[in-house]
Order: structure tokens, then C-alpha cells, then sequence
């Protein structure tokens, strides 16, 4: 018998929103131990995302893990900015060498050198000081034009552009402003604020055997094309990872209700119902930890069409309504002052304005906004 949508669901809930005692900054990396990293090209995400799941946490605790480095921030999976665990940065520094391997020998075209050699180069250049995308740029122009001058890297469009300061082995912070801002960033090498990473980097296979355990962990169960799209790896090195896992007693399958087979872990815990009102980040994990097709588990397909809008791949902030995401939010306005307007989707449990309240109380600990008007109603269209 296969699993259902519900069940599939349910299990997720069960480690996506996990009981926690603690709300101090060591108790934010356990949540992100917890739930996995966080997508953060919207630099609120963390905020919003762990007041929906740490409920009561303080923004100066949030801010506290990230200047401590028990969690931090860089670009990784798909070439997106992620904040996860510093034990999860490495990880991600693994999959993004492997999943974005291609898209940088494309770019830089290298003919005398490798592209661990221009990785190092960059890590040398951010090592000591922390370094703008400018000074990152202009600093691979100038090595590779000295190392191998025989090769025609492409660094003039916005992805060339980016290869500068993609590098997983970076990590990021705002050059001025809180964590929670969209301030312009700085880059630091991630070794030299959290230590050796040798043991990770030297056993590639170890590193995806312990990423896919993790986001099994996080999310599962999820199938082969759930963890190829994540983590931005090719099918063919999730086959392989999933088929280690398998011969080890790690795993087991289970049937989805779409034909496609569902992988998690041995001891995993059981589905749970999540009554209540959350109010989730843009790309938050029910979202984004699956591939597109997949994220029916927890909304419609014309709901999901709603929240994601495939043009640009921009996602609006999901409404969570007992397990479901049934609707958008968002704080209109800019300063500190926001006006809080919540839209449910027509046929669906209407939020009532006492869950909405509860968790905007919650919101203001964690993001420093004061809401000062709320709006809940039906979406028109």
C-alpha cells in the first residue's frame, strides 16, 4: 500500500516544527540542527521561519547564534543564500563543489588550471579579512589572468559575475546593518571562522551520504527527485548516494502517491497533525526541501500556482493553516511601523483573527517590526 499525500505530510510536520524548551542562541542552531537550513536570499527568513517554529524566540537571541557562528550564512544549494548549522556548511560547501561543478568550468573556461586551484585562490583572498563581491571579482580577473592566461572566462553577466562570490567555502554577513536587513554583504573563508574542514572535503561520497541523511532528517520522505532538486545535484550522484545509504540499513522505501519511491530513514518519526496558524517565510522549507511537483503534500496545485511564481521563482510568504498552506501574508509598509494583511484562498478553513494574533505576537520577538494593524480576509480573484 502506498503512502498518501497526508502521510507524507504529516511525517514532515513531525521534524519541520519540533518541541524545544530552550529559546537562547544555542537553542537557535538546535533548530536549525532541527529543521535544516534555511533559504535566505530574503534575509528575514531565518527571523520569520524560526518564529514560526521557535515560537517566543528573541530577535537578539537570532543575532547572538549568528555572531557566535553557531549558524551562519553563505551561498550554496542551487546557487542560492542558505543559513544553516556550521556543521552544515560544510555539507553544503560539498554539494555545491559537486552540483555547481559544471556551471563554473562553463564560465571560466580554464585551460592550465583546475577549479579547486581558483577555490583555494579565493579562500586565500578572504582568509584574513572580509571581502566585498567587488574586491572577490576583481581578484578572480587577476588570478586567473596570471595562472592561466590561456583561458576566456565569461565574468561580465550577472552569473559570471556571481561565481566571484558563490563559492561555498565563503560564508556571508551584512557589511552594515542587523542580519535581518538587506544590507550589501561581505564574504569571509568559512575555515577561517569555523575551523578545518578537511575531513568533510576529503571524502566527497561521506559528505553526500551524511547531506541526504540530513535532509531525510529534516524533510523526509522524499524521492530521488526531491533530493536531486534541493540539493542541486544530478540524479546519477543521488542514485548512488541513496543506494549507499540502502546497503548500509540507513533507509527504507516506501511507495508515493505519485509512482515514485520514497526514501527515509530507519528510525524516523511518525506522521502528526499541526492544528493551528503559522506564519511562514518566502521560500520556506515546505516549499522549497521539494521538488515542484511534489509540494502537493501540503497545498493544491492551483494553491501552489498562487504562492510560486515560476516566471521569476520568486515565492510569497505562505499562510500554514492546520498542516496546509492555505493562503498568503505580508507586512506592507517599510520602517519599523508594518501593517500585517493576511489573504486565505477561497474554499479553505478561514484563519481566525485570535491564531493570526497569537502568532504576530510571536513574529515581533524574533523580526523587529511592530505591527499596527491587521487585515485578514478572502482572497479576491
Amino acid at each position: 500500500m502506498s503512502l498518501t499525500w497526508d502521510e507524507l505530510a504529516g511525517r514532515a510536520l513531525a521534524r519541520q516544527f519540533p518541541a524545544a524548551p530552550a529559546r537562547d542562541p544555542a537553542a537557535v542552531a538546535d533548530a536549525l540542527a532541527r529543521v535544516g537550513p534555511v533559504q535566505s536570499q530574503t534575509a528575514r527568513s531565518p527571523f520569520l521561519g524560526l518564529a514560526a517554529r521557535l515560537p517566543g524566540v528573541e530577535h537578539s537571541a537570532i543575532t547572538a547564534a549568528y555572531d557566535a557562528h553557531l549558524v551562519v550564512r553563505g551561498s550554496n544549494l542551487r546557487g542560492t543564500v542558505h543559513t544553516s548549522t556550521a556543521a552544515d556548511h560544510a555539507l553544503l560547501e560539498v554539494a555545491t563543489r559537486t552540483g555547481q561543478r559544471a556551471l563554473w568550468a562553463r564560465y571560466l573556461r580554464l585551460e592550465d588550471t583546475t577549479l579547486e586551484q581558483v577555490w583555494a585562490a579565493l579562500e586565500d583572498h578572504a582568509r584574513e579579512e572580509w571581502r566585498t563581491p567587488a574586491e572577490l571579482g576583481a581578484h578572480l580577473r587577476a588570478w586567473v589572468a596570471e595562472h592561466d592566461p590561456g583561458a576566456a572566462p565569461r565574468l561580465d553577466d550577472t552569473q559570471g559575475r556571481y561565481l566571484a562570490f558563490g563559492h561555498g567555502g565563503l560564508v556571508r554577513r551584512p557589511l552594515t546593518g542587523g542580519w535581518e536587513g538587506q544590507g550589501k554583504p561581505v564574504y569571509r573563508t568559512a575555515t577561517a571562522l569555523l575551523g578545518p574542514r578537511d575531513d568533510v572535503l576529503d571524502d566527497p561520497a561521506a559528505a553526500l551520504d551524511a547531506l541526504v541523511r540530513r535532509h531525510l532528517s529534516c524533510h523526509g520522505p522524499a524521492s530521488r527527485q526531491d533530493l536531486a532538486w534541493w540539493a542541486g545535484l544530478g540524479l546519477r550522484v543521488v542514485d548512488a548516494t541513496l543506494a549507499r545509504l540502502a546497503e548500509d540499513g540507513a533507509t527504507e522505501q516506501e511507495e508515493g502517491p505519485d509512482g515514485r519511491t520514497h526514501h527515509d530513514l530507519t528510525d524516523a518519526p511518525g506522521p502528526v497533525d499541526l492544528p493551528g496558524v503559522r506564519l511562514l517565510p518566502e521560500f520556506d522549507a515546505l516549499m522549497c526541501a521539494y521538488e515542484p511537483s511534489a509540494r502537493v503534500r501540503f497545498a493544491t496545485p492551483e494553491h501552489l500556482a498562487r504562492l510560486w511564481h515560476s516566471e521569476n521563482g520568486l515565492v510569497d510568504a505562505p499562510l500554514l493553516v492546520d498542516g496546509r498552506l492555505t493562503g498568503v501574508w505580508r507586512l506592507a509598509g517599510s520602517g519599523r511601523a508594518r501593517r500585517c494583511e493576511v489573504r486565505w484562498f477561497a474554499g479553505t478553513r478561514r484563519p481566525r483573527r485570535a491564531e493570526v494574533e497569537e502568532q504576530l505576537e510571536h513574529l515581533q520577538r524574533a523580526y523587529p517590526v511592530e505591527v499596527t494593524a491587521l487585515d485578514v480576509a478572502r482572497e479576491q480573484g
